[in-house]
């Protein structure tokens, strides 16, 4: 198990300066964040009860964290993986206009995430997730949104800079777009994270698109449910996708690092076209996925922006349980602390 990729690490900051700025990043980017698109901050659960079709099923293959509820006959509930079909139940909920949306604090459990310097069991990011029109599914749309929120993650980045002067932004003043596709074409003998070490190495910030939807090499960049990004979509650039990530390149970790998976959400079309593809066609049963094939939800993009990852990112760690409060296996922590690495 790899925990760290630097033998001569020294954080920056100390503990009590980290707390700081974990605190201070964590009530000021969502701030800055709404104001850029619009959005409302709302509460959120940890978890809903299981079979309708809300909890999110991320690539497909991992498994909730689930219990019984006494006061319900023992009925199952599930902790969430992310909140990317709620959010968007909720928005329809409540009416919210075009152009305006929701975001909050979501926080999970995903006990199949493999252990490693960006990954634990516990998850925390801003949701977000916002009301469109239909003719808002398209490209540029999506581009803009990406910029808004580039944008937040710079102004932030700046920010820390004046309170900390030892931290040096490193994001380059603009983020790169292209398509997992092009990207395929550029480098086709290597794998999908070896061609995003290249790509964030190459720009410094990209976002990704195309996430989910098979590639000219028969296979898709990585995976994605069928259910909530719109991945099959044909575009105005020719490909497919009005999804994606954004990565950026992390000198502490000399690696590509995602912070963001967004995009425009599925319609009736696409939410077809995905199950079939999927071969998940008996979803359409439940209650989130005949409620929007009925045309009763909202259309809306949406994402969540990791917010161990941003901390994790802007002050220059080396691992997310410096940011975060984790278990960790005793090797990890054996490991960690003769690296110099404070685990929260």
């Amino acid at each position: 198990m790899t925990t760290i990729t630097k033998t001569t690490y020294q954080s920056i900051l100390s503990r009590r300066e980290t707390e700081f700025a974990i605190d201070f990043i964590k009530t000021e980017f969502p701030k800055v964040l709404s104001q850029k698109i619009n959005l409302f901050k709302i509460s959120c659960p940890l978890a809903i009860m299981d079979g309708t079709g809300i909890n999110d099923d991320l690539n497909g293959i991992e498994r909730p964290v689930s219990f019984p509820i006494k006061n319900q006959n023992d009925d199952s509930a599930v902790v969430v993986h992310s909140l990317a079909k709620w959010k968007r139940w909720t928005l329809s909920e409540l009416n919210f206009p075009i152009g305006e949306g929701i975001i909050t604090d979501m926080r999970a459990l995903r006990p199949d995430e493999d252990y490693s310097p960006i990954h634990s069991l516990y998850v925390d990011q801003w949701d977000w997730e916002k009301s469109i029109a239909a003719k808002d599914r398209n490209l540029n749309f999506l581009k803009n949104t990406v910029r808004e929120i580039y944008s937040a993650i710079k102004t932030i980045e700046l920010a820390l800079f004046e309170i900390f002067p030892s931290i040096t932004p490193t994001l380059p003043a603009s983020i790169h777009f292209m398509h997992a596709e092009e990207l395929l074409q550029l480098y086709p003998g290597m794998t999908p994270k070896e061609r995003e070490f290249q790509a964030a190495k190459t720009y410094g910030a990209v976002f990704l698109m195309g996430i989910g939807g098979q590639l000219s090499n028969g296979e898709p960049h990585d995976g994605r449910a069928p259910d909530y990004d719109d991945w099959s979509s044909g575009n105005e650039d020719g490909h497919f996708g009005l999804n994606g990530d954004i990565l950026v390149w992390n000198p502490e970790l000399e690696n590509s690092f995602e912070i963001s998976s967004m995009g425009v959400r599925v319609n009736t079309q696409s939410l077809e076209n995905q199950l079939k593809i999927a071969q998940a066609e008996n979803r359409k049963k439940l209650l989130f996925h005949k409620s929007l094939l009925e045309g009763k939800l909202t259309e809306s993009i949406g994402g969540g922006i990791g917010q161990s990852r941003l901390c994790m990112f802007l002050l220059k760690k080396v691992h997310i349980g410096e940011v975060q409060s984790g278990i960790w296996p005793k090797e990890v922590i054996s490991e960690c602390k003769k690296n110099g690495i404070d685990l929260i």
